[in-house]
């Protein structure tokens, strides 16, 4: 299993199965997932467009600042997005264009894709889901249809909303989206009694995390897993080509002046602590690494230091308490629970997921849209937390 099942490719030839609003928006999340982990604080876009059954041009949004889908697949059928009201009739022209969020209509760094829609002249234009983004959100599908471009809305529409779900959690909450990746033996432990944890799942589940990690924008640790497992968290050049900023969250500081964290060739690492606590080691580790003082160290005030950064997803890969703490405090929407079958035992050995100060079973939290899936000799559980309070906690 990969973390995204793409789509078959389209065939570009004119048969009825494939020519069909479903099949090219699934073109169109795959082109997007391209640029899975590099798109940040923008969101996943793909955009193919079709002729007579036949593709004329298609692109992708790969960053920030680049240009966006609309543009790359203008450009693809050998057209400039800058085209006069005069231009000349094109490939494009009369023809229809996918693409799985609704094209912006405001400037940013980068001018409306309405605009360089129209110039094109098609005829019509299929939109996988609305922008939830309040400075487009049905603007473009307004503006297209004021010049004459049929609009249709909401093909594969749960596609492009899980596709873009740290994007969509972002605009909607201001703050990155939370997903919780632990693995854990069939009796709940994440490592034996002293700590030892090298390797509760096997090759297939642990490249699933590497894979999950060059999807992400930023992977947080404590102090603990840090001296415990002086991990490199890094995506080991898995596709894309992509590493997450790695975060450690320390409050004392207790950190070793050597680990892999600290070498930042491969990965930047920014290092959350609160006040200065020890001022020797603190200018040791900023020759190093990024190093921010936060009157309180909380996950829900990290989060609010990643958002400002641009981070749409973030991923914890901490222990047992800072897990807690981030559930806790509503920095936690998304767990991804890979299981081992296998039998540790230990009174103290460490479970995934620290107190939470639950006393009943009927407080339990019951994780939603569950899926289940077999990786190699080891399951993933993956599901969402109903939104809470921090209050009940």
């Amino acid at each position: 299993m990969t973390l995204f099942s793409d789509s078959p490719q389209p065939s570009l030839r004119n048969t009825p199965e494939h020519d069909t609003h479903e099949f090219w928006m699934r073109r169109c999340i795959t082109l997007a997932r391209q640029a899975a982990g590099l798109t940040a604080p923008n969101p996943m876009v793909g955009c193919v467009i079709v002729k007579a059954g036949k593709i004329v041009g298609e692109g992708f949004h790969a960053k920030a600042g680049e240009p966006h889908a609309e543009v790359m697949a203008l450009r693809s059928a050998g057209l400039n997005e800058l085209l006069d009201a005069e231009a000349q009739p094109s490939a494009v022209q009369g023809a229809t264009l996918y693409v799985n969020l609704e094209p912006c209509n405001h400037y940013g760094r980068t001018p409306p894709c309405t605009e360089a829609v129209i110039r094109a002249q098609v005829a019509r234009v299929v939109v996988g889901m609305v922008d939830p983004d309040p400075r487009v959100s049905g603007g473009g599908i307004e503006r297209l249809r004021a010049a004459g471009i049929e609009v249709v809305v909401g093909i594969e529409e749960q596609a492009c909303l899980d596709l873009n779900e740290g994007f969509i959690h972002r605009v909607r909450h201001q703050q990155p989206l939370g997903i919780l990746k632990y693995a854990m033996t069939l009796d709940g432990k994440i490592a034996t009694a002293n700590g030892h944890s090298a390797w509760v799942t096997g090759s297939e589940a642990r490249g699933y995390v590497h894979q999950l990690r060059s999807q992400c924008d930023a992977v947080i640790v404590g102090t603990n897993t840090v001296f415990r497992d002086n991990p490199q968290l890094t995506s080991h050049h898995s596709s894309p080509a992509h590493n997450p900023l790695r975060v450690v969250m320390s409050r004392s500081l207790n950190l070793p002046e050597q680990a892999q964290l600290w070498e930042t060739d491969l990965a930047p690492t920014v290092i959350f602590t609160e006040g200065h606590p020890d001022p020797a080691l603190e200018e040791k580790l900023q020759q190093k690494v990024e190093l921010v003082s936060l009157p309180d160290l909380t996950p829900k005030a990290v989060l609010d230091n990643l958002y400002q950064r641009g981070c749409a997803t973030v991923l914890w890969e901490c222990g047992g308490t800072l897990a807690a703490q981030a559930i806790a405090q509503g920095c936690v929407q998304k767990v991804l629970a890979f299981i081992a079958p296998k039998i540790i035992g230990g009174r103290d050995a460490p479970a995934p997921v620290g107190e939470l100060g639950l006393s009943q079973m009927t407080q339990a939290l019951s994780l939603e849209r569950v899926s289940f899936y077999t990786i190699g000799s080891d399951y993933l559980l993956t599901g969402y937390i109903p939104a809470i309070d921090p209050k009940d906690f």
